[in-house]
């Protein structure tokens, strides 16, 4: 039996670094997995974590892509989505009857849970409502505790607006925060 997970945490908490490690944890064992990232994650070619380590994506997905077609015809034992939050609802369903269907696919993917207003990414929320499996990568917050909120500054003041998607380092700067820290902020 196969399961859709999500894997979702705050940013700079190692999402995309356990990706890679699923990757090459299953490529080692003679498995097959396939990556898939989408078209608004602009950071790399591929995908990239923080500790500098890049890898390439076997799909780079745009929003009015079908992942059952595209996955269709491929030998894949595992699928493992990054930056998963930028997927259409749809797409999530996708992968949902990818996990679920007559050739179940373990899908995992991994993401933000909400946006620096701490609304959710429209991926995300499907996420959440389909998902078989749920695994919270925690990280830290500059007082200690949990960090669940993502942060944007834009020249050096934190900001509730703007766009949604902004990628780090071309128009925001990002940090993370746990909810004291967060509401002592905003106020």
């Amino acid at each position: 039996m196969a399961d859709l997970t999500f894997v979702y945490g705050a940013m700079g908490c190692g999402k995309t670094t356990e990706l890679m490690r699923m990757y090459e944890n299953h490529k080692r064992r003679g498995f097959r997995p396939f990556i898939i990232k989408p078209s608004e994650d602009t950071k790399a070619p591929g995908i990239s974590s923080r500790l500098g380590v890049e890898m390439a994506a076997d799909l780079v997905s745009t929003p009015d892509m079908d992942l059952v077609f595209e996955l269709h015809s491929q030998r894949i034992d595992i699928v493992l989505v990054d930056e998963a939050q930028f997927l259409t609802p749809q797409q999530v369903t996708q992968l949902y009857s990818i996990a679920h269907g007559d050739r179940p696919i373990p899908v995992i993917c991994y993401g933000l849970r909400s946006d620096f207003r701490t609304n959710s990414f429209p991926g995300s929320l499907r996420l959440f409502e389909l998902a078989d499996v749920f695994t919270e990568i925690p990280t830290l917050c500059k007082c200690g505790r949990k960090a669940t909120f993502n942060i944007r500054y834009k020249n050096g003041v934190p900001t509730t607006i703007g766009d949604q998607v902004a990628i780090e380092g071309d128009e925001a700067v990002y940090d993370v925060m746990c909810g004291t820290c967060r509401a002592r902020l905003m106020l």
